[in-house]
């Protein structure tokens, strides 16, 4: 299938940079690939990728194909309360299938392919079973989504549904803890057509009311938008549950609601349904719908309704800020039938002021007492780490101050003060302690690893003077650490994964290095033996020898910065060429210049290009700076984005000043690019400093009054700060560019704040106010590219974008 791309060339006269003098009309090109090393590098076939039983006796390989085709998103789909789904095969029209499956023991063999797969598989919602003897997955047919399961021993895959399976809302099915049967859910029967408002003539207006309440609402993608959509709404989430042997015999099991989440609890013999409720709602998605909760038996007999929450179209203003009534409902992973829940105690309002934000409940099946309070909690509650009937671990966090705190506290005495572990700037990544080891218990469980009276942690291990994985040894009395292990690499990175067996000191981990692809080992913590268990090859032979460095440089404020320098192979570092420069970069917001300063850039970490950064161009001949630092900081009572263009401009000079003196560049010959907020970046620094021959924005956001109640980290409104608002929205300072710049955006984008139209109307300004810029719209695509047809074009036109501006 051929379809042209929406291309709206240079709205200026720049025939400095070797492009027309006047200004071009709208284009119809086909699509185009880039240069050969370019190509080489993008079109790879991808390693698979790997998933083990939690005895690492046996694993999975999934295999997939590194694009998708233009044909995959040129597909029906209805765009619902936020889902965008095929209504067709009853899946999310986003899914990015398996098309192959593989399976091998992890201590060696030789992998074997799964036999009677579907032909052409389109896989997905891959599952182990409880005993970990089968594997669940669906297979999408041009009619609907198929139910098979696979016997690991023998690697045999058989069907056992037809093309009924509804997979719109959440996972279509759930194992029993027999292994031998599952939930699933199935479109209804008598299922109504879907409505096509195209096709009728209207019976009223659309009408919406606000009732005098504040509803700060971000600008959601996708809403229903009148009755029709309601109707079609209700139609796509509606199933039948049924309980499905794996021979392929199935009873129903409960009649079509919503169902939008199934849980089984530990010791299997309770069940929590989760529906969604009316009303619905034309300004929040379908994540906010009322919703009921119910707790059945293995009988399908409703035990309790357990929940019950309103339609959700106000919640107070702030990042700290949360809905009334329970929520984060789930199983205890360490009692047979018990669920916790959470209730905000200041109403979900960041700005009242008490003493304790959250209270932590225990509701014990089958619900005939009262819930018990377990814990409360001073900031907004975080998560839970179950242990057993003397210890577990929560935390909490507050936004506004980036604080993080972690407890131990006694689940049976509600009375006993929790003990503060750790009390940290969630930012600070050089002083995080790591995540604590969980284990399987009786129920099949992950709960908090307890030996010799010891948790253990796990942390990634960055430091000032690099990145050194590390396993800690806490004492849960006491709470000291004793390190037990530590990575000494400086040529590779070891990512420990998990701990295998606490005893013998056997872990698992991940090993790569800039040339070698990640691969998995035992690690032998007590003796440092390494047992290869994948050998996975480098699909980036094109990049091996590219010199790759990281770089450390200051912000004239003193604040430090780092990025990823890749230089051409070969390149000669003592004559020094003077190489173009392209800079891709992502701004982040901190509260101190501490934490803006820490790095986590590893020259060690493998070299893995994808159409998202500028790394393909070290083969173009240009000197990249990837992932460079842009901190936007606000210390105190200043938000991050009072000052966040004299900050930005700061930081790409800081960049190119540190690579200038490094003599590799032409200081005249700069770009800068980044995608979505790095889009919204790249404008701001074309718009307001000098530094830049060029820029390439995607999927960018430009005119910050489309997004009034807020953006990224941004959590006053447009009418509590409008200078911020108008100073940061390159759209309303299109008169002050000049400099030329590429924008690309999907047609098709799902992201909130990014629709498709931020592009187009900046572009319309650039234009009519004469600054020379191109526009490129990608058909079908999302707020991520996929196609393989789109993605090869991207990569086309910002190669000739680049060399035009930086070269000619």
């Amino acid at each position: 299938m051929k379809m042209n791309l929406r291309i709206l060339g240079l709205a200026a006269s720049i025939a400095s940079i070797g492009m027309s003098a006047t200004a071009m009309a709208q284009e119809n090109l086909p699509y185009q690939k880039p240069p050969q090393s370019i190509l080489e590098l993008a079109d790879v076939v991808r390693a698979p990728a790997v998933s083990m039983d939690s005895k690492k006796q046996m694993m999975l390989l999934t295999y997939r194909s590194t694009f998708k085709t233009l044909a995959e998103l040129n597909q029906s789909e209805l765009r619902l309360g936020g889902l965008r789904i095929n209504p067709i095969t009853n899946i999310s029209s986003s899914t990015n299938y398996i098309n192959n499956l593989k399976v091998r023991k992890v201590n060696g063999g030789e992998e074997q392919q799964v036999k009677g797969l579907p032909k052409d598989p389109l896989i997905a919602n891959i599952s182990w079973s409880p005993n970990e003897k089968k594997i669940a997955f669906t297979h999408t047919t041009d009619k609907g989504v198929e139910l098979w399961v696979i016997d690991v021993a023998s690697a045999q895959a058989k069907k056992i549904s037809g093309a009924n399976v509804n997979a719109n809302l959440d996972s279509p099915f759930i194992w029993f803890k027999d292994s031998d049967n599952l939930l699933v859910k199935f479109l209804p029967k008598n299922r109504a057509h879907l409505l096509d408002a195209s096709k009728d003539l209207p019976t009223g207006a659309i009408i919406s009311n606000a009732d005098g309440k504040a509803a700060q609402n971000r600008t959601f993608p996708d809403l229903l938008k009148n009755r029709n959509d309601e109707i079609n709404f209700e139609n796509i989430a509606s199933s039948e549950l049924f309980k499905v042997n794996v021979n392929g015999t199935s009873s129903l099991w409960k009649k079509a609601e919503m169902f939008a989440g199934e849980s089984f609890s530990p010791d299997g013999k309770f069940l929590m349904i989760t529906s969604i409720q009316k009303p619905f709602s034309y300004v929040v998605p379908a994540s906010r719908f009322p919703i009921k909760t119910v707790v059945m038996d293995l009988t399908g007999k409703v035990i309790k309704t357990v929940n019950e929450v309103p339609l959700t179209e106000i919640i107070p203003k702030g990042f700290s800020a949360v809905r009334e009534g329970k929520r984060s409902m789930n199983w205890r992973a360490d009692k047979p039938a018990s669920l916790s829940y959470v209730v905000a105690l200041d109403g979900g309002d960041p700005a009242k002021k008490v003493d304790f934000r959250d209270e932590v409940f225990q509701w014990d099946a089958p619900f005939d007492q009262a819930p018990k309070s377990l814990v409360k909690t001073a900031q907004r509650f975080g998560s839970i780490v179950w242990g057993n009937d003397k210890l577990a671990i929560i935390s909490d966090s507050w936004y506004d101050t980036r604080n993080e705190k972690t407890y131990f506290f006694n689940p049976s005495n509600p009375a006993e003060t929790p003990r503060l572990v750790f009390d940290r700037n969630s930012q600070d990544l050089y002083a995080n302690p790591g995540r604590f080891e969980t284990k399987r218990n009786q129920y099949d469980r992950r709960v908090l690893a307890i030996e010799d009276n010891k948790a253990y942690l796990i942390g990634a291990g960055h430091t000032k003077k690099g990145q050194f994985p590390f396993i800690d040894a806490m004492n849960v009395e006491s709470l000291e650490k004793t390190r037990v292990y530590q990575s000494t690499y400086t040529d590779k990175i070891e990512i420990i994964q998990s701990i295998e067996d606490f005893t013998k000191g056997d872990v698992l981990v991940q090993i790569q290095s800039k040339t070698d692809f990640p691969n998995f080992y035992f690690r032998n913590i007590k003796d440092s033996k390494l047992t290869p268990i994948t050998q996975f090859k480098n699909p980036y032979e094109g990049l091996k020898n590219v010199s790759k460095e990281v770089i450390k440089y200051q912000r004239k404020d003193g604040v430090q910065l780092s990025g990823t320098l890749y230089l051409p192979a070969g390149y000669d570092k003592t004559n020094k060429e003077k190489l173009p420069l392209l800079i891709w970069a992502y701004p982040a917001e901190f509260k101190d210049k501490d934490s803006a300063g820490q790095s986590t850039h590893n020259p060690n970490a493998f070299t893995a290009p994808s159409y998202g950064s500028f790394i393909y161009w070290a083969t173009r001949g240009y000197a990249v700076l990837d992932d460079a630092a842009f901190p936007i900081i606000g210390e105190g009572k200043t938000e991050p984005n009072d000052n966040f263009v004299p900050q930005l401009v700061d930081n790409a000079e800081a960049a190119i000043n540190a690579v200038d003196a490094l003599g590799y560049i032409d200081r005249k010959k700069v770009a800068v690019g980044g995608h979505s907020y790095g889009a919204f970046m790249t404008a701001n620094l074309l718009t307001y400093s000098n530094l830049f021959a060029c820029g390439i924005a995607r999927s960018g956001a430009y005119n910050r009054t489309l997004t009034p109640f807020g953006f990224q980290s941004e959590q006053r409104n447009y009418w509590e700060t409008p200078e911020v608002y108008t100073k940061m929205s390159p759209f309303m300072n299109a008169d002050k560019m000049k400099t030329p710049i590429l924008l690309v955006h999907g047609e098709a984008d799902n992201n909130p704040g990014t629709f498709t139209l931020q592009t187009e109307r900046y572009f319309q300004a650039l234009k009519g106010l004469g600054a020379p810029a191109r526009m490129v719209i990608l058909p079908k695509e999302s707020h991520g590219y996929a196609a393989r047809e789109n993605i090869l074009h991207l990569l086309w036109e910002q190669d000739q974008f680049l060399e035009k501006c930086l070269k000619k």
